[in-house]
């Protein structure tokens, strides 16, 4: 699998390291609900097809991206810099 990195270009996947959903870039505020914090950190939908997922580039610019990956087939969709995706 080749992950478009949008600043080294496309980059073997051993490259990079998986960080999980991209749910973690929106965050609730510290001081939200408990059952806010519940649904946040244990509920997702996990339906396949398209997700958009946060990888870091660790073995090259380091960046932090926003792949979106479907989750049936693999296939790679685009990515754009974490920093881009949090606006």
């Amino acid at each position: 699998m080749r992950l478009p990195c949008p600043i080294c270009g496309d980059r073997d996947r051993r490259e990079f390291y998986y960080q999980g959903s991209a749910v973690a870039l929106s965050r609730p505020a510290p001081d939200a609900d408990a059952a806010v914090w519940e649904n946040y950190v244990h509920l997702r939908e996990n339906q396949p097809g398209d997700l958009d997922e946060l990888w870091s580039h660790d073995a090259g610019c380091g960046a932090w991206l926003v792949v979106t990956r479907n989750t049936v087939t693999h296939a790679i969709s685009g990515a754009k810099l974490a920093s881009e995706a949090a606006r």
